[in-house]
């Protein structure tokens, strides 16, 4: 091992071996970093209540452990299938972030009481609701949601932010929502609008980019106050609505100030990954990082880890790739980059690695990092105090 290895590293490496957990890759979460960006979150809310992405996690005991801290309430899923499972293991208050054609999903959802009254799908037209109806003929009432596109729209032609509903205006998703109430087998009960523009892009430095980034999150900003506003009252005309939800870990300054949204979705402020390293606003701590073994040196400036081409979702870029937390000063191969079987870290750092030293990154995005290991070993204090099963672990694959 280095002799430079620094903290929290080196501790890691303590603590595994105490533990007799010697195979690699290994996946640590620091629960003292996971307990300190929790809290952050929470104090950054300022009492607005917080509902947790399972997306950005997926370790079902640490959603539990999340839950378990005050500002919580209830999960933001990614699909039905997700949904259901969780139901079955005691969470009554399930979001799906996402539109569903799972068929059989919505079968098992309709025949199950408690289901339905845990799980709010996720709709933004009216063939979702024909699908629905067309899957499970005569079905009890179901929980529903809207989506309101959150994307910014500053001219003709220009979006900037995800695509996702097509319900863009006030008057469009109140079309919507009516469509919704007078349809037999549906209950709206929410709004959800994500505004990825502002939660999930870096506007930290001082480049004109930065600047760029900064301009249009407040313009979006102050466009997205007002147009979800007019939303959500244009639909209370025709429903009650149990929440509107908003927001991001990236925007939650933001969001927390509209009267409309009644609860911020968060997720991967928990596990701080690498893409959350460029904002100004916060700064997470890096509570999960993985470990990849060194096994062979193919130049004196170059140490091969085995594995590691666990890249992010998106448009690809360098900011896809892994971040190399230890050593310092190295970086990927340019005609390689991070490989699925091999993957050489060239520089100054890399020459003082050795056969058998472990080399630490973090994954860009938060619990994509989980649909690769079957178990997060945990520690606390510098001790490991045990392991859990990430969904892959679990036998769950959900996308």
């Amino acid at each position: 091992m280095p002799r430079t290895l620094p903290p929290p590293f080196a501790g890691y490496l303590d603590a595994l071996e105490a533990a007799g957990l010697h195979r690699r890759p290994v996946a640590v979460l620091d629960l003292d970093a996971v307990d300190a960006n929790v809290a952050d979150l929470a104090r950054r809310a300022q009492g607005k209540p917080l509902r947790l992405a399972s997306k950005s996690l997926r370790v079902r005991p640490v959603l539990d452990h999340v839950l378990e801290h005050p500002g919580f309430e209830g999960l933001l899923c990614f699909t039905l299938a997700e949904a259901l499972w969780l139901a079955e293991h005691g969470h009554s208050d399930l979001v799906i972030g996402y539109p569903t054609a799972d068929a059989e999903g919505l079968r098992e959802l309709a025949a199950s009481e408690q289901a339905r009254a845990a799980v709010t799908l996720m709709i933004d037209s009216v063939e979702q609701l024909n699908f629905i109806d067309a899957s499970v003929p005569g079905h009890e009432p179901l929980r529903v949601a809207l989506e309101l596109d959150a994307s910014y729209r500053p001219a003709a032609g220009i979006m900037v932010g995800a695509a996702r509903s097509p319900q863009h205006s006030a008057g469009e998703l109140a079309r919507l929502a009516s469509a919704v109430v007078r349809r037999p087998g549906f209950k709206l009960v929410g709004i959800m609008a994500y505004e990825g523009q502002i939660a999930g892009v870096g506007n930290a430095g001082r480049s004109v980019r930065a600047a760029a980034v900064r301009a249009m999150q407040a313009a979006s900003a102050r466009e997205l106050a007002e147009r979800r506003a007019e939303a959500v009252a244009a639909v209370r005309l025709v429903a009650e609505l149990e929440f509107v939800n908003g927001g991001g870990t990236g925007s939650i300054e933001s969001t927390r100030e509209e009267d409309a949204v009644t609860e911020i979705a968060a997720g991967s402020g928990v596990y701080g990954p690498g893409l959350f390293d460029h904002y100004t606003q916060f700064h997470p701590k890096h509570a999960l990082h993985f470990g990849l073994d060194v096994v062979r040196r193919p130049a004196a400036d170059t140490a091969t880890v085995l594995g590691g081409g666990w890249v992010a979702s998106g448009a690809p870029g360098q900011d896809r790739l892994p971040t190399v937390a230890w050593p310092t000063d190295v970086r990927f191969r340019g005609t390689e980059g991070a490989g699925e079987v091999q993957t050489p870290l060239v520089g100054k750092g890399a020459a003082e690695l050795r056969v058998g030293d472990v080399a630490w990154f973090r994954h860009a995005k938060a619990g994509e990092l989980c649909e690769r290991i079957n178990e997060v070993v945990l520690i606390k204090g510098g001790t490991v105090v045990g392991t859990e099963p990430t969904y892959r672990g679990e036998g769950k694959a959900f996308l």
